[in-house]
C-alpha cells in the first residue's frame, strides 16, 4: 500500500515545482522588472505567500478539481498519477522555454481525457462555468487596464508617490498575486490528491480540511523550489523581452489579474489562468499607450498565445494516451 501511495505524491510535487516556476513571472515579475526586489528574495517570498493562499482560499477550487470534472470513484492511485504526471509534462515544456503558462488550464484538460475515456464525463460544469470563465476574465482583465491606462495617459501630471512608498506598494501588490495563487493553483496538485485519499484509503470527507493542510504542507513549499530553478529564465522572458512597465503599470497588473483570480477561486472555484489575467492587463495597459497592433504583432507576444494553446493540448493528450496504456495493460 505505501508504494501505490507515495507514488501520486512525488508526481504532484514535480508538479509544484511547475507549477512554481510558471506562476513566479505573474507574481513577481512587476517588482523585478521595476527592480524593486532582488531576484534572490523572490522565491522564499512567493513560497510563504502560495502557502497562505491555498490554507485560506483554496478549498472550493480543490473540490472542483477533485470531483467537478471526473468522478471521485475513479480517482484510483494510477489515474491520480497519471493526471498530475501529464500537467507537469507540459508545464516542464513551457518552462523549458521560459513562457509562463496556464497551469489550470493543463489541469482541466488533463482530467477531462480520462474522463472523456471512462465515458464520465461532466460537462455541465465545463462547459457552463469554466470555459466562460476562461474566456471572460482574461477580456475583463484587458479592458480594465485599457480604461485605467486612458485616465493615467490623462491625469499623467497629477499622480505622484514617493518613491519609497512606491516600493511598497509593488512588494504589497506582488505578495497579494502570490496568495491569489495559492487560492487556486496549489488545488491543480491538491484537488486530485484529495479525492484519491477519499477514494482508496478511504479517509472520511469530514476531515477533508484536515488534508488539505496536509497536502498544502507538503505542495506549497515545492512552489518555491520551482521558483528557484525556473524563475529566473521565466522572470527574464516575460520582463526583458514583453513586459516592460514601470511602477504604476506594474501594480495595476498585479492588482488587476489578483483580484479577478480571488474571484474565480472564492466564488465559484473555478480554476483560471493568472497568467493569462496578467499578460492582458499588460495587453491593455500598452494598446491605451500605443496601437493594438504594433503591441499584438510582437513575435514574443505570439509565442505566448502559441505555448498557452499547445500546453494544455499536450497535457490532454499525454493523459489520454497513458489512461488508454494503462486500462490495457495494468489494470
Amino acid at each position: 500500500m505505501i508504494t501505490p501511495f507515495i507514488i501520486p505524491f512525488i508526481i504532484a510535487m514535480f508538479l509544484a515545482i511547475n507549477m512554481g516556476g510558471s506562476g513566479t513571472a505573474p507574481s513577481f515579475s512587476a517588482a523585478y522588472s521595476s527592480k524593486t526586489l532582488k531576484l534572490a528574495a523572490i522565491p522564499g517570498l512567493f513560497g510563504i505567500m502560495v502557502f497562505l493562499g491555498a490554507i485560506v482560499g483554496g478549498k472550493e477550487t480543490a473540490k472542483t478539481i477533485g470531483s467537478g470534472l471526473l468522478s471521485s470513484d475513479l480517482m484510483s492511485y494510477w489515474v491520480v498519477s497519471i493526471i498530475l504526471f501529464s500537467i507537469a509534462i507540459s508545464l516542464f515544456v513551457a518552462n523549458l522555454f521560459g513562457i509562463p503558462q496556464s497551469t489550470s488550464q493543463s489541469t482541466v484538460l488533463a482530467i477531462i481525457a480520462p474522463a472523456i475515456y471512462y465515458h464520465s464525463f461532466a460537462g455541465d460544469k465545463f462547459f457552463i462555468e469554466i470555459i466562460p470563465t476562461w474566456f471572460v476574465m482574461p477580456i475583463i482583465s484587458y479592458f480594465i487596464a485599457y480604461f485605467i491606462g486612458h485616465l493615467l495617459k490623462r491625469k499623467k501630471p497629477n499622480y505622484k508617490i514617493k518613491n519609497s512608498w512606491m516600493n511598497y506598494i509593488i512588494i504589497a501588490s506582488s505578495l497579494y498575486v502570490a496568495f491569489s495563487i495559492g487560492a487556486n493553483n496549489v488545488a491543480n496538485a491538491s484537488g486530485p490528491l484529495f479525492s484519491m485519499a477519499i477514494q482508496e484509503i478511504h479517509i472520511n470527507p469530514s476531515d477533508y480540511n484536515k488534508l488539505l493542510i496536509l497536502a498544502t504542507l507538503i505542495i506549497a513549499p515545492s512552489f518555491g523550489i520551482g521558483s528557484s530553478i525556473f524563475g529566473k529564465k521565466i522572470l527574464k522572458t516575460s520582463t526583458n523581452e514583453i513586459m516592460q512597465v514601470n511602477k504604476v503599470e506594474a501594480i495595476i497588473i498585479s492588482l488587476i489579474s489578483a483580484s479577478l483570480l480571488l474571484t474565480a477561486s472564492l466564488i465559484k472555484g473555478i480554476p483560471t489562468s493568472l497568467v493569462q489575467l496578467s499578460v492582458c492587463a499588460f495587453l491593455g495597459l500598452k494598446v491605451s499607450n500605443s496601437n493594438f497592433k504594433e503591441v499584438f504583432t510582437n513575435t514574443n507576444v505570439k509565442k505566448f498565445f502559441i505555448m498557452w494553446i499547445i500546453a494544455p493540448i499536450i497535457a490532454f493528450a499525454v493523459c489520454f494516451v497513458l489512461i488508454m496504456l494503462y486500462d490495457f495493460y495494468l489494470k
